[in-house]
Protein backbone atom coordinates (compact mmCIF):
# COMPACT_ATOMS: atom_id res chain seq x y z
CA UNK A 1 0.00 0.00 0.00
CA UNK A 2 1.26 3.49 -0.81
CA UNK A 3 2.51 5.59 2.37
CA UNK A 4 0.77 8.47 0.58
CA UNK A 5 -0.42 11.83 2.90
CA UNK A 6 -2.84 10.89 5.63
CA UNK A 7 -4.92 13.67 8.00
CA UNK A 8 -3.78 12.92 11.79
CA UNK A 9 -7.67 12.28 13.55
CA UNK A 10 -7.66 14.63 16.18
CA UNK A 11 -7.71 12.14 19.00
CA UNK A 12 -4.36 10.94 18.01
CA UNK A 13 -2.77 14.12 18.04
CA UNK A 14 -4.04 14.50 21.53
CA UNK A 15 -2.57 10.96 22.53
CA UNK A 16 0.74 11.96 21.12
CA UNK A 17 1.23 14.84 23.05
CA UNK A 18 0.43 12.92 26.40
CA UNK A 19 2.24 9.80 24.99
CA UNK A 20 5.35 10.91 23.52
CA UNK A 21 7.49 10.96 26.53
CA UNK A 22 7.56 7.75 26.38
CA UNK A 23 9.69 7.07 23.47
CA UNK A 24 12.62 7.99 25.34
CA UNK A 25 13.45 11.46 23.53
CA UNK A 26 15.68 14.09 25.31
CA UNK A 27 13.50 17.23 25.96
CA UNK A 28 12.45 18.72 22.69
CA UNK A 29 12.42 22.60 24.59
CA UNK A 30 16.06 21.79 24.56
CA UNK A 31 16.82 21.71 21.45
CA UNK A 32 16.32 24.60 18.72
CA UNK A 33 13.62 24.25 17.43
CA UNK A 34 11.66 21.72 19.05
CA UNK A 35 11.23 19.58 16.22
CA UNK A 36 10.27 15.88 16.22
CA UNK A 37 11.65 13.44 13.14
CA UNK A 38 10.91 9.41 14.35
CA UNK A 39 13.59 6.83 12.47
CA UNK A 40 12.21 3.00 12.57
CA UNK A 41 15.59 1.72 12.85
CA UNK A 42 19.23 2.18 14.25
CA UNK A 43 20.98 3.10 11.35
CA UNK A 44 18.00 5.42 9.73
CA UNK A 45 18.35 7.17 12.74
CA UNK A 46 21.40 7.80 13.02
CA UNK A 47 22.36 9.42 9.74
CA UNK A 48 19.06 11.17 10.37
CA UNK A 49 20.37 12.15 14.25
CA UNK A 50 23.74 13.15 12.38
CA UNK A 51 22.45 15.95 9.79
CA UNK A 52 19.80 17.12 11.36
CA UNK A 53 21.87 18.53 13.97
CA UNK A 54 20.99 19.71 17.39
CA UNK A 55 17.80 21.36 16.16
CA UNK A 56 15.58 18.45 16.05
CA UNK A 57 15.14 15.59 18.10
CA UNK A 58 15.36 12.30 16.63
CA UNK A 59 13.27 9.00 17.83
CA UNK A 60 14.39 5.61 17.10
CA UNK A 61 11.78 3.12 17.36
CA UNK A 62 14.15 0.12 17.35
CA UNK A 63 15.41 -0.16 20.68
CA UNK A 64 19.33 -1.65 21.53
CA UNK A 65 18.80 -5.34 21.99
CA UNK A 66 15.22 -5.50 19.92
CA UNK A 67 15.50 -7.73 16.09
CA UNK A 68 13.95 -4.59 13.63
CA UNK A 69 12.25 -7.19 11.69
CA UNK A 70 10.26 -8.26 15.31
CA UNK A 71 8.78 -4.52 16.00
CA UNK A 72 5.99 -4.25 17.16
CA UNK A 73 5.34 -0.52 18.15
CA UNK A 74 3.69 0.62 21.04
CA UNK A 75 0.84 3.15 21.70
CA UNK A 76 2.94 5.81 23.04
CA UNK A 77 5.65 5.17 19.43
CA UNK A 78 2.53 5.14 17.27
CA UNK A 79 1.64 7.90 18.19
CA UNK A 80 5.00 9.84 18.24
CA UNK A 81 4.91 8.60 14.78
CA UNK A 82 1.45 10.08 14.26
CA UNK A 83 2.68 13.56 15.45
CA UNK A 84 6.19 13.44 14.05
CA UNK A 85 7.74 16.39 12.15
CA UNK A 86 9.20 13.89 9.65
CA UNK A 87 9.14 9.97 9.65
CA UNK A 88 12.23 8.13 8.41
CA UNK A 89 11.61 4.62 7.18
CA UNK A 90 12.55 1.97 4.54
CA UNK A 91 9.20 0.54 3.52
CA UNK A 92 9.12 -3.45 3.47
CA UNK A 93 11.45 -3.84 5.96
CA UNK A 94 9.21 -3.50 8.99
CA UNK A 95 5.74 -4.00 8.30
CA UNK A 96 4.62 -2.40 11.63
CA UNK A 97 6.22 0.61 11.21
CA UNK A 98 4.74 1.33 7.65
CA UNK A 99 1.52 0.20 8.60
CA UNK A 100 1.89 2.83 11.40
CA UNK A 101 3.11 5.36 8.79
CA UNK A 102 -0.47 5.22 6.84
CA UNK A 103 -1.75 7.48 9.98
CA UNK A 104 0.35 10.38 9.64
CA UNK A 105 0.47 13.47 7.97
CA UNK A 106 4.20 14.18 7.98
CA UNK A 107 6.35 13.67 5.53
CA UNK A 108 7.78 10.37 4.91
CA UNK A 109 11.15 10.02 3.32
CA UNK A 110 11.54 6.00 2.52
CA UNK A 111 14.86 5.20 2.31
CA UNK A 112 14.23 2.78 -0.16
CA UNK A 113 12.77 5.11 -2.84
CA UNK A 114 16.29 7.46 -3.15
CA UNK A 115 18.94 4.63 -2.52
CA UNK A 116 19.75 2.14 -5.37
CA UNK A 117 18.94 -0.75 -3.85
CA UNK A 118 20.85 -3.65 -5.39
CA UNK A 119 19.31 -7.14 -6.24
CA UNK A 120 18.83 -9.60 -3.56
CA UNK A 121 20.89 -12.36 -4.42
CA UNK A 122 23.80 -10.16 -5.67
CA UNK A 123 27.30 -11.58 -3.98
CA UNK A 124 24.97 -13.58 -1.50
CA UNK A 125 24.38 -17.57 -2.01
CA UNK A 126 20.96 -18.25 -3.36
CA UNK A 127 19.94 -21.45 -4.30
CA UNK A 128 17.10 -20.44 -6.24
CA UNK A 129 19.63 -18.78 -8.36
CA UNK A 130 21.92 -21.22 -8.97
CA UNK A 131 22.63 -22.09 -12.66
CA UNK A 132 21.07 -25.71 -14.04
CA UNK A 133 24.99 -26.54 -14.62
CA UNK A 134 25.26 -26.80 -10.36
CA UNK A 135 21.95 -29.22 -10.70
CA UNK A 136 23.25 -31.34 -13.47
CA UNK A 137 24.70 -33.80 -10.61
CA UNK A 138 21.97 -33.61 -8.07
CA UNK A 139 19.67 -36.58 -7.98
CA UNK A 140 15.54 -35.37 -8.33
CA UNK A 141 15.18 -35.87 -5.09
CA UNK A 142 17.80 -33.86 -4.09
CA UNK A 143 16.83 -31.13 -6.89
CA UNK A 144 13.26 -31.24 -5.15
CA UNK A 145 13.95 -30.40 -1.99
CA UNK A 146 16.44 -27.86 -2.96
CA UNK A 147 13.75 -26.11 -5.20
CA UNK A 148 11.36 -26.05 -2.06
CA UNK A 149 13.48 -24.70 0.70
CA UNK A 150 14.08 -21.96 -2.28
CA UNK A 151 10.39 -21.56 -2.10
CA UNK A 152 10.01 -21.42 1.31
CA UNK A 153 12.78 -18.94 1.99
CA UNK A 154 10.97 -16.69 -0.60
CA UNK A 155 8.08 -16.75 1.44
CA UNK A 156 10.30 -15.96 4.63
CA UNK A 157 11.65 -13.50 2.85
CA UNK A 158 8.82 -11.84 1.38
CA UNK A 159 6.92 -11.29 5.25
CA UNK A 160 10.20 -10.37 6.61
CA UNK A 161 10.61 -7.74 4.46
CA UNK A 162 8.26 -7.50 1.31
CA UNK A 163 10.75 -5.88 -0.31
CA UNK A 164 10.95 -7.78 -3.36
CA UNK A 165 13.86 -8.50 -4.99
CA UNK A 166 15.67 -5.44 -3.87
CA UNK A 167 18.46 -6.23 -0.91
CA UNK A 168 17.35 -3.55 2.02
CA UNK A 169 20.99 -3.43 3.87
CA UNK A 170 22.16 -0.72 2.12
CA UNK A 171 24.01 0.82 4.79
CA UNK A 172 26.85 -1.56 4.89
CA UNK A 173 28.05 0.64 1.98
CA UNK A 174 29.29 3.74 3.49
CA UNK A 175 29.01 5.82 0.28
CA UNK A 176 25.14 4.68 0.06
CA UNK A 177 24.72 5.59 3.76
CA UNK A 178 25.99 9.04 2.64
CA UNK A 179 23.71 9.53 -0.28
CA UNK A 180 20.80 8.78 2.22
CA UNK A 181 22.52 11.25 4.47
CA UNK A 182 21.92 13.48 1.57
CA UNK A 183 18.49 13.13 0.71
CA UNK A 184 17.86 13.58 4.45
CA UNK A 185 19.17 17.30 4.47
CA UNK A 186 16.97 17.87 1.63
CA UNK A 187 13.76 16.01 3.26
CA UNK A 188 14.77 18.21 6.77
CA UNK A 189 15.00 21.58 4.58
CA UNK A 190 11.59 20.91 2.89
CA UNK A 191 10.43 20.90 6.56
CA UNK A 192 12.68 23.61 7.88
CA UNK A 193 13.86 26.28 4.97
CA UNK A 194 15.45 27.91 7.38
CA UNK A 195 18.02 25.37 8.16
CA UNK A 196 18.63 24.13 4.80
CA UNK A 197 22.55 25.38 4.57
CA UNK A 198 22.48 23.73 8.27
CA UNK A 199 21.80 20.51 7.13
CA UNK A 200 23.51 20.44 4.05
CA UNK A 201 26.86 20.84 5.88
CA UNK A 202 26.15 18.61 7.99
CA UNK A 203 25.28 16.33 5.33
CA UNK A 204 28.60 17.19 3.69
CA UNK A 205 30.97 16.70 6.84
CA UNK A 206 28.77 13.15 7.46
CA UNK A 207 30.01 11.93 3.70
CA UNK A 208 33.46 13.39 4.50
CA UNK A 209 34.03 10.57 7.69
CA UNK A 210 32.06 8.14 5.18
CA UNK A 211 34.23 8.70 2.48
CA UNK A 212 37.06 7.61 4.67
CA UNK A 213 35.37 4.36 5.92
CA UNK A 214 35.22 3.81 2.19
CA UNK A 215 38.84 4.25 1.71
CA UNK A 216 39.79 2.16 4.74
CA UNK A 217 37.84 -0.83 3.83
CA UNK A 218 39.01 -0.34 -0.03
CA UNK A 219 42.42 -0.40 1.45
CA UNK A 220 42.13 -2.84 4.39
CA UNK A 221 40.40 -5.53 1.91
CA UNK A 222 41.96 -5.31 -1.02
CA UNK A 223 44.89 -7.74 -0.42
CA UNK A 224 43.61 -11.24 1.76
CA UNK A 225 44.43 -14.92 1.15
CA UNK A 226 40.75 -15.93 0.71
CA UNK A 227 37.57 -14.01 0.01
CA UNK A 228 34.77 -16.10 0.97
CA UNK A 229 33.06 -15.47 3.98
CA UNK A 230 30.47 -17.25 5.64
CA UNK A 231 27.89 -15.26 7.27
CA UNK A 232 24.34 -16.53 9.25
CA UNK A 233 22.00 -14.38 7.06
CA UNK A 234 21.80 -12.83 3.96
CA UNK A 235 23.18 -8.92 4.63
CA UNK A 236 26.54 -8.76 3.48
CA UNK A 237 26.15 -8.16 -0.09
CA UNK A 238 26.80 -4.77 -0.33
CA UNK A 239 30.16 -5.50 0.79
CA UNK A 240 31.12 -7.63 -1.98
CA UNK A 241 32.07 -4.61 -4.19
CA UNK A 242 35.27 -5.01 -2.10
CA UNK A 243 35.88 -7.94 -3.50
CA UNK A 244 34.34 -10.57 -0.61
CA UNK A 245 32.14 -13.15 -1.63
CA UNK A 246 29.32 -14.03 0.93
CA UNK A 247 27.75 -17.64 1.85
CA UNK A 248 25.02 -17.50 3.89
CA UNK A 249 23.57 -19.81 6.10
CA UNK A 250 19.85 -18.20 6.05
CA UNK A 251 18.57 -16.13 3.63
CA UNK A 252 17.39 -12.57 4.12
CA UNK A 253 15.10 -13.57 7.24
CA UNK A 254 17.58 -14.00 10.14
CA UNK A 255 15.32 -16.58 11.23
CA UNK A 256 15.15 -18.70 8.20
CA UNK A 257 16.22 -22.19 9.11
CA UNK A 258 18.91 -24.24 6.19
CA UNK A 259 18.16 -27.25 4.91
CA UNK A 260 20.19 -30.33 5.03
CA UNK A 261 21.26 -29.51 1.53
CA UNK A 262 22.38 -26.07 2.14
CA UNK A 263 24.71 -27.06 5.18
CA UNK A 264 25.86 -29.76 3.17
CA UNK A 265 26.84 -26.67 0.31
CA UNK A 266 28.39 -24.85 3.19
CA UNK A 267 30.48 -27.64 4.10
CA UNK A 268 31.90 -28.26 0.83
CA UNK A 269 32.64 -24.44 0.55
CA UNK A 270 34.37 -23.93 3.86
CA UNK A 271 36.72 -26.83 3.22
CA UNK A 272 37.33 -25.87 -0.52
CA UNK A 273 37.75 -22.55 0.02
CA UNK A 274 39.54 -22.71 3.40
CA UNK A 275 37.17 -20.96 5.38
CA UNK A 276 38.59 -20.39 8.90
CA UNK A 277 35.66 -18.59 10.22
CA UNK A 278 31.96 -18.33 10.63
CA UNK A 279 30.73 -15.70 11.44
CA UNK A 280 27.10 -15.14 14.00
CA UNK A 281 25.82 -11.86 14.92
CA UNK A 282 24.10 -10.17 17.74
CA UNK A 283 20.87 -9.70 18.04
CA UNK A 284 20.02 -13.05 16.74
CA UNK A 285 20.94 -16.76 18.14
CA UNK A 286 24.11 -17.68 17.43
CA UNK A 287 23.70 -21.40 17.45
CA UNK A 288 23.26 -22.53 13.75
CA UNK A 289 26.60 -20.75 13.15
CA UNK A 290 28.28 -22.71 16.23
CA UNK A 291 26.85 -25.68 15.20
CA UNK A 292 28.54 -25.64 11.61
CA UNK A 293 31.73 -24.07 12.74
CA UNK A 294 31.60 -26.90 15.87
CA UNK A 295 31.22 -29.55 13.34
CA UNK A 296 33.82 -28.30 10.89
CA UNK A 297 36.63 -27.58 13.40
CA UNK A 298 36.72 -23.78 12.56
CA UNK A 299 36.06 -20.94 14.77
CA UNK A 300 33.41 -18.73 15.05
CA UNK A 301 32.93 -14.72 15.14
CA UNK A 302 30.45 -11.65 15.23
CA UNK A 303 29.83 -9.54 12.03
CA UNK A 304 27.11 -7.21 12.68
CA UNK A 305 24.52 -6.11 10.18
CA UNK A 306 24.18 -3.37 12.45
CA UNK A 307 20.35 -3.28 11.48
CA UNK A 308 20.05 -2.38 15.11
CA UNK A 309 22.31 -1.69 18.67
CA UNK A 310 22.62 -4.84 20.98
CA UNK A 311 22.90 -4.19 24.72
CA UNK A 312 26.84 -4.52 24.18
CA UNK A 313 27.14 -2.13 21.79
CA UNK A 314 24.73 0.39 22.86
CA UNK A 315 27.39 3.32 23.34
CA UNK A 316 29.11 2.49 20.18
CA UNK A 317 27.77 4.13 16.60
CA UNK A 318 27.57 2.95 13.46
CA UNK A 319 31.32 3.82 12.14
CA UNK A 320 32.77 2.15 15.20
CA UNK A 321 30.70 -0.93 14.10
CA UNK A 322 32.10 -1.03 10.77
CA UNK A 323 35.35 -0.41 11.80
CA UNK A 324 34.83 -3.50 14.15
CA UNK A 325 33.30 -5.16 10.81
CA UNK A 326 36.16 -4.63 8.93
CA UNK A 327 38.54 -5.69 11.99
CA UNK A 328 36.93 -9.13 11.95
CA UNK A 329 37.11 -9.35 8.36
CA UNK A 330 40.66 -8.64 7.98
CA UNK A 331 41.21 -11.56 10.57
CA UNK A 332 39.15 -14.23 9.31
CA UNK A 333 40.27 -13.90 5.39
CA UNK A 334 44.05 -12.99 6.73
CA UNK A 335 44.49 -9.56 4.82
CA UNK A 336 47.60 -7.53 4.84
Amino acid sequence: MSLATRLVPLTSILTASVLLAGCGSTDADASGSGRQAVASFYPLAWVTERVAGDGWTVDNLTQPGQEPHDLDLTIAQTAALESADLVVLEEGFQPAVDAAAENTDAPILDAAAVVDLIPATEGDHDHEGESEEKHAGESEAEHAEEEGHAEEEGHAEEEGHDDGDLDPHFWLDPLLVADFADSVADELAEVDPDGAQTYADNAAALRSELESLDEDYTSGLASCERTTTVVSHQAFAYLTRYGLEFEAIAGLSPDAEPTAADLAHLQEVIDADGVTTVFSERLVSPKMAETLADDLGVTTGVLDPIEGLSDETSEEDYLSLMRSNLSALQQANGCS
